[in-house]
């Protein structure tokens, strides 16, 4: 699967790993030799120096290396005790990645519905589908921004829940000046080469302050081998290449400038976007990391993306279809898929994703406002008028953060 495109001179890629990569091109290098050198492959030194550096980024009293966030979220699960006859309540937006890894691990995910302005996980609607085969709720941080962890964990302990942050696209951020993997019983993080943090291929971590809990996940993702030659119930094939571990070592002092440079990237588009699109509410205890910068229209949405490829900007649709509405999960039981979930549905109908990487550069930036400003403009049938438009710099608007 494809996870950048590159800049050509005549458009704005949605995301471009390589100008990340080039400043870093001689360290990387070097890891790759020092990896080659000690045979470290799958496991070992690489693996267990960065399970220590992201624990304490995580502020976590433990990271446990595995291979993908999907194998962070089921193992994780697995290893609080949770599976078959046990139910876990997901948002119904969100990447369908969230809801395999509770299959994974033999749960039923019950599907929620989220708030409007930010797409996360609404806690009374996470209450209203609490039952009592009810084990979990998965807290998924979408786009870079923070659940209400106070809320969720509030209604954790009223009915005796594992929490689980999905925190794959929260790298880095923040609930209350706390780190995402330090909010719940466990938190899942990805390393797939487009987040925040992203290594070379796949790659996950599953971060706790419960030491039986790592200590489980990591007999789990080693064949649960007890011994050599030993191995007392099935196990998963779920380890962290030594490779990317040294890849992920070399990129996490950078993470911090990285995830303010999106913050700044963010705030020029918000400041130069048109009236038209609504933008991801933003609140100050959860400062956004933007892993995707998503934006909303209520109608058209199609054909803006359209106007927008045909301008040279590279968008995406983060989620096209709300997560229980997949062919895939046709036969769960009717009861974990309410009948109308209506603000998953108006997301997945309405969202389109912008460029959003901490390389931008300001023409970069200028241009995908202004050809979204254009577009709009030619959606509401001022075709001819557009052609007046001057310059296209980022205009300040003063309006409100959280629509």
């Amino acid at each position: 699967m494809s996870v950048a495109g590159r800049g050509n001179g005549h458009g704005v890629p949605f995301v471009d790993l390589n100008r990340q990569h080039a400043p870093l091109a001689g360290e990387l290098r070097s890891t790759f030799d020092r990896v080659m050198s000690t045979d470290a492959f799958v496991l070992g030194s690489e693996v267990e120096a960065f399970e220590r550096e992201f624990a304490a980024y995580s502020e976590a009293s433990h990271c446990v290396g595995v291979g993908s966030g999907t194998a962070a979220i089921a193992l994780a699960l697995i290893a609080a005790g949770i599976g078959p006859g046990d139910e876990v309540v997901v948002p119904a937006h969100t990447f369908i990645a969230s809801v395999l890894g509770v299959l994974h691990a033999g749960a039923l995910p019950v599907f929620c519905d989220v708030q409007r302005d930010t797409g996360l996980i609404d806690p009374d609607s996470a209450a209203s589908v609490v039952g009592a085969r009810t084990a979990a709720i998965l807290a998924v941080h979408l786009y870079g921004q923070a659940c209400d962890m106070g809320s969720i964990n509030a209604l954790a302990r009223r009915h005796h829940l594992f929490v689980l942050e999905d925190a794959a696209q929260a790298h880095g951020a923040t609930h209350d000046g706390r780190r995402v993997g330090s909010l719940g019983d466990a938190a899942a993080f990805s390393f797939y080469p487009s987040k925040n943090l992203g290594a070379l291929g796949d790659g996950g971590a599953v971060c706790t302050r419960e030491s039986s809990l790592a200590a489980r996940v990591r007999q789990l993702r080693n064949l649960d081998r007890a011994s050599k030659c030993e191995h007392l119930v099935v196990g998963y094939n779920e380890r962290l290449d030594g490779l990317q571990a040294a890849v992920l070592r070399i990129k996490l002092p950078h993470l911090d400038r990285w995830n303010t440079a999106r913050r700044q990237h963010a705030q020029r588009l918000r400041e130069g976007l048109p009236d038209d699109l609504v933008l991801l509410g933003a609140r100050a205890a959860t400062p956004c990391v933007y892993h995707i910068f998503p934006v909303r229209r209520q109608q058209n949405r199609d054909s803006l993306v359209e106007l927008l490829r045909a301008a040279g900007i590279q968008t995406g649709l983060h989620y096209g279809r709300a997560a229980h509405q997949h062919a895939a999960f046709a036969q769960l039981p009717e009861h974990t898929r309410p009948v109308e979930l209506p603000q998953a549905e108006a997301w997945a109908a309405e969202e389109l994703s912008l460029p959003m990487f901490a390389e931008l550069s300001e023409s970069e930036l200028q241009r995908v406002a202004f050809a979204c400003r254009v577009a709009c403009m030619s959606l509401a049938g001022y075709g001819g008028a557009v052609l007046g438009l001057a310059g296209s710099s980022l205009a300040r608007r003063p309006r409100a953060l959280t629509e």
